[in-house]
């Protein structure tokens, strides 16, 4: 019976050892990086409670473009892939009529700028990068103000999907 038992009370004594060796042994954390966690711990604090607070700005509304933009991807003068955008524009509120009167030219220069992202291989690879985009959203807000003006604050690209072939 004891020959039986004898390698199970080892096994959970060496078990045991184990575990408080290595709670034992852990390094302490990183001063640094435990004051960087909670440094963004507070930050989002911060901007979730000014955010409940404050709510949505109520001087900005969102325009959302009547239809989807639908981008082809080109390589060898072949299709390689299609990519479908929803865009909406962030107007001072009470333009939107201003933006739908002109919708056309918008969607137009919207246009330009995405064959032309395309164009360049904005759309290939980790196409939906932050700095991708950001370029992105950053051309399209430049046409937007230089064919609307001061009635177009911001583009929002709502939403964005790639289908390859």
């Amino acid at each position: 019976m004891i020959k039986k038992l004898l390698p199970l009370i080892l096994l959970l004594v060496g078990s045991g050892a184990g575990v408080g060796a290595g709670i034992f042994l852990r390094p302490a954390p990183d001063l640094e990086v435990v004051v960087a966690e909670k440094e963004k711990e507070e930050e989002k604090a911060t901007i979730e409670a000014a955010a409940s607070e404050e709510g949505p700005p109520l001087d900005r509304e969102y325009v959302k473009m009547n239809n989807q933009f639908v981008v082809p991807v080109v390589n060898h003068t072949q299709v390689q892939a299609l990519v479908v955008l929803s865009l909406s524009v962030e107007v001072p509120a009470g333009r939107k009529d201003a933006i739908y009167a002109k919708e056309p030219k918008l969607r137009d220069s919207f246009l330009q700028v995405l064959f032309d992202h395309a164009n360049i291989g904005g759309f290939d690879g980790a196409f939906t990068n932050a700095n991708n985009l950001a370029v992105l959203r950053s051309a399209l807000r430049e046409v937007a103000k230089r064919d609307m003006g001061d009635n177009i604050t911001d583009v929002l690209i709502v939403e964005i999907a790639r289908q390859d072939y």
